[in-house]
């Protein structure tokens, strides 16, 4: 029904992982990934307050309409969105859970969790179980293919832990462990982040990072 928005960034939620973006006046909330979130820019308004006039960005949606419920999800890229329907063709994997394992994975690395069977890995997303990873290997093996590249290291195999963080970065910390990143996941970002910035731009640096491994 709505396959596309293509307007202004009017919010951005790091912690819950949604996006507001405006079209025309009218403002669409979209849950997106963190790997959506981390190319999304952040809203930029006019003198006024009111009017905005960052760059307008464009991303795929999909629309779940529930008895209770009508709910848009947004991603960057074609290939995310198709992975995404992909998912939640998946037995037990909703909408939430499918935005939960793409904030961990992008579309290849998944192929290749999914290729390799490495279920540990993909069960290292938010509310992801072993056998729900399982699920997700034995029935997606030949329907990612389209998406395997040369391998890399999944994400999650790091098995160190690293102590709370506090302050500044300790939002920081507890933003990127909401979207699913582990503490030894964040760490390994945080030494490519600028710690003098606000919040916010300390997440959209940290999230180019994960995304990216």
């Amino acid at each position: 029904m709505i396959e596309t928005l293509f307007g202004r960034i009017l919010e951005i939620n790091y912690t819950a992982s949604y996006a507001v973006i405006e079209c025309s006046g009218v403002g669409y909330k979209a849950t997106v990934s963190a790997n959506t979130l981390s190319k999304l820019p952040a809203p930029v308004f006019e003198e006024d307050g009111l009017g905005l006039s960052g760059d307008p960005v464009r991303i795929y949606t999909h629309l779940v309409v529930r008895e209770d419920a009508v709910e848009l999800f947004g991603f960057s890229g074609r290939d995310e969105l198709d992975t995404f329907r992909t998912l939640i063709g998946v037995s037990g994997i909703g909408p939430k859970a499918a935005i939960s394992i793409l904030s961990v994975f992008t579309p290849s690395s998944l192929a290749q969790a999914v290729y390799a069977g490495d279920a540990k890995s993909i069960s290292q997303a938010q509310g992801i179980g072993a056998k729900t990873a399982a699920r997700v290997i034995l029935e997606l093996k030949d329907k990612l293919n389209i998406y395997l590249t040369s391998p890399s290291p999944a994400k999650g195999d790091q098995k160190a832990s690293q102590a709370p963080l506090s302050g500044k970065m300790g939002d920081v910390q507890s933003a990127l462990s909401a979207l699913g990143y582990s503490r030894s996941e964040i760490a390994s970002a945080m030494k490519f982040v600028d710690g003098s910035l606000e919040v916010e731009e300390i997440i959209r640096q940290a999230l180019a990072v994960l995304v990216k491994n």
